[in-house]
């Protein structure tokens, strides 16, 4: 991910300072969830027939990076660019250092195999380019991350590391 800084020259009495900003992403590292990576082109040929299709081999894993805390994920949000969303409505609890993936597809939440679906068989991730964005229940955005295909998937196996 490429992280910009911004630079900025201030003249007062004759005296010049360089400040330097935060990154604009720096906001994302204030929270315990993290998007550890993405399977955002699921392996096959894309189908999204409920039956038969393959949108729960597409999936978002979400890490709790903290070594204390559990968060519940009920009421986070996992947004696309274009506005697909998925709220986690039902209490869904990371201990320090857990994961779950969110799954396309139908299925049940479960902690003990630490998965999520989104109960929607249409792909949410585009295998081109896309931006994913995870909000607080609070609204504030907890993590974003943005890809393109040629630029973030050297091995063009459709799979994206993002925080290890």
């Amino acid at each position: 991910m490429r992280i910009r800084h911004a630079v900025s020259t201030v003249v007062a009495a004759g005296t010049i300072a360089v400040v330097a900003t935060a990154p604009a992403q720096a906001a994302e590292y204030s929270s315990a969830l993290k998007i550890k990576g993405v399977q955002y082109d699921a392996p096959g040929s894309d189908s999204n027939k409920c039956s038969t299709g393959n949108t729960k081999e597409e999936y978002l894993t979400i890490k709790n990076y903290s070594s204390t805390t559990t968060v519940n994920l009920k009421g986070y949000v996992v947004k696309d660019a274009v506005g697909n969303r998925f709220t986690f409505s039902a209490d869904h609890y990371l201990q320090p250092g857990d994961y779950v993936r969110l799954r396309g597809g139908h299925g049940t939440e479960s902690d003990a195999k630490n998965v999520a679906y989104r109960q929607n068989c249409n792909f949410i991730w585009n295998n081109d380019k896309d931006t994913i964005y995870l909000y607080k229940p609070s609204g504030s955005r907890a993590d974003v991350h943005a890809y393109t295909r040629a630029g973030s998937d050297p091995d063009r196996n459709g799979y994206i590391t993002y925080h290890g």
